[in-house]
């Protein structure tokens, strides 16, 4: 039996919440990821801000010859 088939034969009410479950994991390591960068100072400066926004390519709209 699949694991999709194990999954699909759990109730409404289990499948739920499995569901939330693993949105709350997923909140709490983007929170904890944030706090983690903090506490270890690996959170950016300005200067690394300006260096990252230089180094995006810039997109320019070129307008099209009419024939």
């Amino acid at each position: 039996m699949s694991l999709w088939q194990s999954y699909r034969n759990l109730s409404p009410r289990t499948r739920m919440l499995i569901g939330g479950g693993v949105m709350a994991y997923g909140v709490f390591g983007l929170w904890a990821s944030d706090k983690a960068e903090e506490t270890f100072g690996f959170k950016a400066t300005e200067e690394d801000k300006k260096r990252l926004q230089e180094a995006v390519p810039k997109i320019h709209m070129v307008e099209r010859e009419k024939k």
